[in-house]
């Protein structure tokens, strides 16, 4: 894409993956009786990547869509065989620099959006040097 933009392909990564996580149940209140209980091992691979060809993870940086849970240095999995549609998150290329934003159709114009409210929103209505290039499925941040 561009040489600022970190891009991993599913490919890129390392198939055998010996040792899976285990995935239980946690309770986000009280402790659960099921406390003990292991549903499954877990693949993130499996469970964020249904589209493999079209998958991409790229490296969010800066702030401009913090209250939408993606912070500076997020991991987002971007699938491009989806199709953008109002309130979609999405990787967006405007003259030439990309960018994620919601995308929201509004009075018949479309605007990349951002969420954080020192940020303006961007109308691309009828801008031809826009480009919707995937959309974004999960984000991955540390804590």
């Amino acid at each position: 894409m561009y040489e600022s933009q970190q891009i991993i392909t599913p490919a890129d990564l390392d198939e055998d993956r010996p040792g899976q996580p285990q995935l239980c149940p946690i309770a986000a209140g009280w402790p659960s009786p099921a406390d003990n209980y292991v549903e499954d091992t877990l693949d993130l691979h499996r469970l964020v990547v249904k589209n493999p060809p079209a998958t991409f993870f790229l490296r969010v940086t800066g702030d401009s869509m913090i209250e939408a849970g993606i912070h500076n240095g997020d991991l987002l999995v971007v699938d491009r065989s989806r199709s953008p549609a109002s309130g979609k998150v999405v990787v967006a290329v405007v003259d030439g620099e990309a960018t994620i934003k919601r995308l929201v159709k509004r009075q018949g114009r479309l605007f990349l959006c951002p969420a954080n409210p020192t940020y303006p929103d961007i109308d691309i209505t009828g801008h031809e040097e826009t480009v919707i290039w995937g959309v974004a499925t999960y984000v991955v941040h540390q804590l």
